[in-house]
């Protein structure tokens, strides 16, 4: 069998995987994405590949988007609200809006960057992986490093040998879209006695609502728990099937293995509650690429912990102290009692994890601000 021999080798067509190829495909290196599920890799259908997450991206995500080259139709969002029992909080991005994104329309963009970067797209598996001091070798491709963006049950984490344990308290993320004008311009989350749902609009008449839970219940279940949100759904056709993902709970023993370096949920996650996973998967990847065109892998470990430390402190605490089923009846009105406090708390995961985006990405974010303003006033 010949030997091709490529930059760079990408396991996984997510968001992770395609904005580490941009970055590579960009600073001039041969890069191939693989990724074994249907949908267009090639572009002629781009979009198809689909994935049950919240949808919303934060000003700081959105920036690091739209610096890929990547601008994706959706919603804009102003902000995040708590609600609970009739009585909500509600914070305000100070920074620019955030936007509600289909995640099949972010997939078709990202494809659409990342072809443009010159990268090269194949719908196949990586399977066993073989590496020394010089490089990779996948099948008949021998490649100078791969990254496994290959998402929460990493089958490249997985051969490598590094696999955490499983976590003693297991939750699970269910969404569904909902044919609906979005009735308010802000990422609302819903907290009921055991689960919390997420409500993102991703079009003028397309809501997207995700549940997060512990295993054993379904969609319908979870949303009967917030009684106030099925009567607002009650009248509205879905849109789409329900998707699962989970456990949400992952862990890597570390990042780097040599010439692999893990990027996104394949290097570890601990739940979807502040809505940081984009905005992470997109940082890991520009370091990640940053590290290996240094000619220094390893340091992409130090960095995945700095990028990183914010959410998995803040989303460890968070899972912990909202367990007990009387702390999580007091979020809302804590949040009311402390507007400053909610306020900070959420401006804080609402701005840019790691190095800020290049001016040009500042640029455009601005411009969509300034688009958004000028809307709230005409209205």
């Amino acid at each position: 069998m010949s030997v091709r021999t490529v930059d760079l080798l990408v396991a996984g067509g997510g968001p992770a995987g395609l904005a580490a190829a941009v970055h590579a495909g960009r600073a001039g290196w041969e890069v191939e994405v693989w990724d074994p599920r249907s949908g267009a890799l090639d572009g002629t259908d781009a979009g198809t590949i689909d994935k049950a997450c919240g949808e919303g991206l934060m000003p700081g995500a959105l920036a690091a988007l739209l610096a890929l080259g990547a601008d994706p139709a959706g919603h804009d969002l102003l902000g995040v609200r708590y609600a609970a029992g009739g009585r909500a909080a509600t914070a305000d991005f100070r920074h620019g809006p955030g936007r509600g994104i289909r995640r099949t329309a972010l997939h078709a963009e990202l494809t659409r960057a990342a072809l443009e970067a010159g990268v090269r797209l194949e719908r196949r598996t990586v399977g066993a992986v073989d590496q020394d001091a010089g490089g990779v070798r996948v099948a008949e491709v021998r490649a100078r490093h791969l990254v496994a963006a290959d998402g929460l049950h990493s089958p490249v984490r997985r051969r490598l040998g590094l696999d955490l344990p499983a976590a003693r308290h297991a939750r699970f993320g269910l969404r569904r879209h909902f044919t609906l004008a979005p009735w308010s311009p802000y990422v609302e989350v819903h907290w009921a006695p055991g689960a919390e749902a997420y409500v993102t609009p991703v079009g003028d008449e397309l809501v997207s609502v995700a549940v997060l839970g512990a295993p054993g219940s379904s969609y319908d279940a979870r949303l009967a728990a917030v009684p106030e949100l099925r009567e607002r759904l009650a009248r509205a056709e879905p849109a789409s099937d329900v998707r699962g993902a989970g456990p949400l709970r992952q862990g890597a023993r570390r990042r780097v293995a040599g010439r692999v370096l893990l990027v996104g949920d394949a290097g570890g996650y601990v739940d979807a509650l502040t809505g940081e996973g984009l905005a992470l998967a997109f940082a890991q990847a520009e370091a990640a690429v940053a590290a290996m065109r240094a000619g220094e892998p390893q340091r992409y470990e130090q960095d995945w912990v700095r990028l990183t430390r914010r959410y998995r402190w803040l989303t460890a605490g968070l899972l912990a102290g909202t367990r007990p089923r009387a702390l999580r009846r007091a979020i809302v009105p804590a949040a009311r009692a402390l507007p400053r406090v909610f306020d900070g708390a959420v401006n804080e995961l609402a701005r840019p994890v790691g190095p800020l985006p290049s001016p040009v990405g500042r640029q455009r974010v601005g411009r969509v601000a300034s688009r958004t303003r000028s809307t709230s006033r005409s209205t």
